[in-house]
């Protein structure tokens, strides 16, 4: 089974909330033939086509290969938050990195963000930067450690964008009686997900990238000119970029034993109108602290878009039925609102939750694994390969210097060990432990 076709019909966006308000996108036509090109970048996601677009920028012939739209996958399909730092805390990361190579780290993330509201600025795409992300905290120790942790980001780091909230504070804030506490990420941020997508697309074109859609890549070549092919043409390239992230399939044996694909989803509730309000007070999007985080935010309309669950086999579950519970244990007083959409997607997850940089070969370079955070670390890892097929490979190699083990049970047993891991810490999360 092909996760490019398992739950969605080709060359179309599922029926998501985000689709229903897209900006206007003409289809790029399928690639036919051969065809030459300096880079060709697989994968029409933020990774591939931020690398596309900085590629193109810089005088590169690159064309890019989608199996379905751009946008389609999770980077059409996600929360749209645009979070702080890296995956980990950065209390992980001096344990894994040493302390200096932390800040490095640190300050990548922090640019990462920065590149995303530039991009929507210089290019002028059909998307909003909401500022504010909130994290609300299950349990009193929780909101203890979320407040020490933003007191270290403001002494060390001199990040001084966190607002603390007592448990008065969420509540105001969220209107639930669900959590102890937490914090406004006010340096932090959300987006209309599959317009900024969009955009990218729009901004690459712009600037000379070529994209191919219902274009899917079944074989490369390796070797001095790699050769990438599809079902109706070929292209040979000096460099290829592998940006399929949760898509990649069997593409690349070297990244699917370090990177899992895994299903997330979302609902989105009919206009609340004046309800809004009482659910948020402020225009911030949310993430609370289990391990299968639940995470929400209002529409421009007003309506609930509010994510949580995960599944592990092919197929998508009662997409509703999975979402609307943690969503009334967040929100009870939502029981009676109707639900309009209800979408799933696949994003890629690795061991440690941070992302697996690796160069395949000389020429070829690939990046995923952003574990649900990759809004803003996709659309820098594009511009970092984008760097190191120039020959400015530091930064590239900083990322990849990230461990990365692989998962136990090799590509064929990963799937239901990891579905057992996954079983564990859901319990852990229903028992509040």
């Amino acid at each position: 089974m092909n996760l490019l076709f398992a739950n969605d019909r080709p060359g179309e966006y599922p029926a998501s909330y985000y689709a229903a308000t897209a900006a206007p996108l003409a289809e790029f036509a399928p690639l036919q033939g051969d065809t030459r090109a300096d880079v060709c970048v697989i994968g029409g996601g933020y990774t591939g086509l931020s690398a596309a677009l900085h590629l193109a920028q810089a005088g590169r012939r690159v064309l890019l290969l989608e199996a379905h739209r751009v946008g389609f996958g999770a980077s059409g399909r996600n929360g749209g938050q645009v979070g702080s730092g890296q995956r980990l805390d950065q209390d992980a990361m001096e344990r894994i990195a040493g302390v200096e190579n932390a800040r490095r780290y640190w300050a990548l993330a922090e640019e990462a963000k920065a590149l995303v509201r530039t991009l929507i600025t210089d290019h002028a795409m059909p998307v909003r930067f909401h500022p504010g992300v909130a994290h609300a905290c299950w349990s009193a120790r929780e909101v203890r450690d979320a407040h020490a942790y933003a007191e270290k980001l403001h002494r060390e780091y001199g990040y001084d964008q966190l607002e603390p909230l007592d448990r008065n504070g969420i509540r105001d804030l969220i209107g639930s009686e669900a959590y102890h506490g937490g914090e406004i990420d006010w340096g932090a941020g959300h987006v209309h997900p599959l317009n900024y997508a969009i955009g990218l697309a729009q901004a690459a074109t712009g600037a000379g990238a070529v994209i191919h859609e219902r274009s899917l890549v079944h074989s490369i070549t390796h070797g001095t000119k790699v050769v990438v092919q599809t079902d109706q043409g070929r292209v040979t390239a000096d460099q290829v970029i592998l940006a399929c992230n949760g898509y990649l399939g069997g593409l690349e044996p070297k990244v699917a034993a370090k990177v899992m694909p895994i299903n997330n989803f979302i609902v989105a509730t009919e206009p609340l109108g004046d309800r809004a309000a009482d659910l948020l007070a402020q225009p911030v999007a949310v993430a609370d602290t289990k391990f299968v985080v639940n995470y929400w935010r209002l529409s421009e309309d007003n309506r609930l878009l509010f994510g949580g669950g995960e599944s592990y086999g092919w197929a998508f579950p009662d997409i509703v039925k999975t979402v609307r519970k943690p969503m009334l244990e967040v929100y009870p007083q939502l029981r009676d609102a109707r639900i309009d959409y209800a979408w799933g997607g696949t994003l890629a997850i690795t061991m440690n939750r941070l992302p697996c940089f690796t160069r395949v070969a000389p020429n070829v370079l690939s990046a995923s694994g952003y574990s649900g955070h990759g809004v803003a670390m996709a659309t820098l890892a594009g511009k970092l390969m984008a760097e190191a097929m120039r020959g400015q490979s530091e930064r590239f190699d900083l990322m990849a210097a990230l461990p990365q083990p692989r998962f136990p049970g090799g590509v064929a047993l990963r799937w239901p060990l990891l579905v057992l891991a996954m079983t564990w810490f859901s319990l852990r999360d229903r028992l509040g432990v």
